[in-house]
């Protein structure tokens, strides 16, 4: 398999303190990747190295290829950091301009990649606006138009739709599926675990600086059976009954949340409920959230 991003062993440390540590990832080609952990847990590290912005300490990495200092890679990357800022004199039009320079886009095609960047962002018709007036999720947008200047073959975005509304979150989510269209590898790190449900192929979680699970998201949501049941008459022999079938279950007033491992177990809680007197008015079938599996990996929210 041909990977946009591998990581062997990298580390950072600060001093006696340890960023990230013994890091291995392997990203496909042309994913939509999450990268998740709590507040402090060592992904900006992990970015800021991938990008250039940090030396690792030990390990080795490859970007598209490419040892993490081969210059060659720098023009087929793009980056959006979450804590931005631009040059609030400059218009946007400028302030494109000038990363389009930095990128070594020169002539005719200088234009047509702004136009086009523009457009995609939702920004055209306010290049001429200083970057002072802009909103934080219009700043966001420009932010995200200077990443995609380069129509990078890899792309790291941290945290792209925190300080936009649900109508930009869609746009962004839209702006992703269609960079994944074209084969374009997205590195995305965010808080928001509904969003990163949404589009990403692949997720990693890392804690305290150490990566503890990294597989596919369709994995993660079948690898176990969640099962809600709306039960009537439910008595301490139902209970014992259904923790019986259960890997594990919980109640909330008549709704019983079961978590089973096989196919199998699903007639087995009913049967449970019928045979033990009480009523079985309900049971769906749900996908466990990312949430849920974030919180049982990493011990919280994040916020």
């Amino acid at each position: 398999m041909d990977f946009a991003i591998e990581t062997i062993n990298l580390t950072k440390k600060y001093g006696s303190k340890a960023g990230c540590t013994d890091v291995c990832l392997r990203v496909p080609r042309g994913q939509i990747f999450g990268f998740l952990g709590p507040n402090g847990a060592g992904k900006s590290t992990l970015v800021k190295m991938l990008v250039g912005l940090l030396y690792p300490t030990s390990g080795q990495a490859k970007l598209l290829g490419y040892p993490l200092n081969n210059i060659k890679i720098k023009k087929k990357l793009g980056f959006l950091p979450e804590n931005f800022r631009y040059h609030d004199w400059l218009t946007c039009h400028q302030l494109l301009e000038f990363h389009s320079k930095l990128y070594g886009i020169n002539g005719p095609e200088r234009n047509k990649r702004i136009s086009a960047v523009l457009e995609t962002v939702g920004l055209a018709g306010k290049e001429h606006q200083k970057i002072r007036t802009f909103s934080k999720g219009m700043q966001q947008r420009a932010g995200l138009a200077c990443a995609l200047l380069p129509d990078p073959e890899l792309i790291f975005l941290d945290e792209p739709t925190s300080a936009l509304d649900p109508l930009g979150r869609l746009e962004v989510r839209r702006i992703l599926l269609q960079l994944k269209a074209r084969g374009t590898t997205v590195f995305l790190n965010s808080h928001l675990l509904s969003e990163v449900e949404m589009v990403c192929d692949t997720v990693a979680f890392i804690k305290d600086g150490r990566i503890i699970r990294q597989d596919s998201l369709e994995h993660i949501q079948s690898s176990e059976i969640k099962m809600e049941l709306t039960i009537g008459k439910i008595n301490d022999t139902v209970k014992q009954a259904l923790s019986n079938i259960a890997l594990s279950s919980y109640i909330e007033g008549d709704i019983v949340t079961a978590f089973v491992n096989s196919e199998d177990d699903i007639p087995r809680l009913a049967e449970a409920v019928i045979n033990n007197g009480a009523q079985l008015y309900e049971m769906t079938r749900k996908r466990s959230s990312l949430e849920e599996t974030f919180i049982e990996l990493t011990g919280g929210v994040d916020n």
